[in-house]
């Protein structure tokens, strides 16, 4: 498994804040509680992974545990758990075709997709989805501390 140094200052990140929901993965059982998680995780502006699962799949069931190691090491991500059966209009919603699926979301918008029980392949898209993120924010405020810096008056 390829090795990310940037884990340790996600969870570093993390330690001393803690609530209900960090370090645990969230079962949705119905559209309201979907939407009051989905809000909740926008006005955080976390990532928010989401697992697609079916009570049949056997692999839904081995990847399970994973996301709940992940959600326990990498507790500044939201992590849902929804399941097709159970919510099928959200499935659909997100053109969920197969299990497991996971889908990352990022102030409500999709920025990724996994498709099966692909371990190193959700931790990897965890690490470098916020690894993006933060030197996003960082680059910006050095362009405009640049562009600030160079105006003609």
């Amino acid at each position: 498994m390829l090795q990310i140094p940037y884990i340790k200052e996600l969870q570093a990140e993390s330690e001393g804040k803690t609530t209900v929901e960090e370090g645990q993965v969230i079962s949705c059982h119905t559209v309201e509680s979907w939407k009051e998680q989905l809000q909740l995780a926008e006005e955080s502006k976390k990532l928010v992974v989401v697992h697609f699962t079916a009570s049949w799949s056997g692999t839904c069931h081995v990847i399970a545990p994973v996301l709940a190691d992940l959600a326990k090491k990498l507790p500044n991500v939201t992590y849902l758990k929804v399941d097709v059966d159970e919510l099928k209009t959200v499935a659909e919603e997100w053109n969920v075709e197969a299990m497991p699926t996971f889908i990352y979301l990022k102030e409500g918008n999709l920025i990724d997709k996994v498709v099966g029980a692909k371990k190193d392949e959700l931790q990897q898209r965890i690490v470098l989805t916020n690894l993006v993120h933060k030197y996003e924010i960082e680059l910006v405020f050095y362009c405009f501390n640049f562009v600030s810096e160079t105006r003609i008056s």
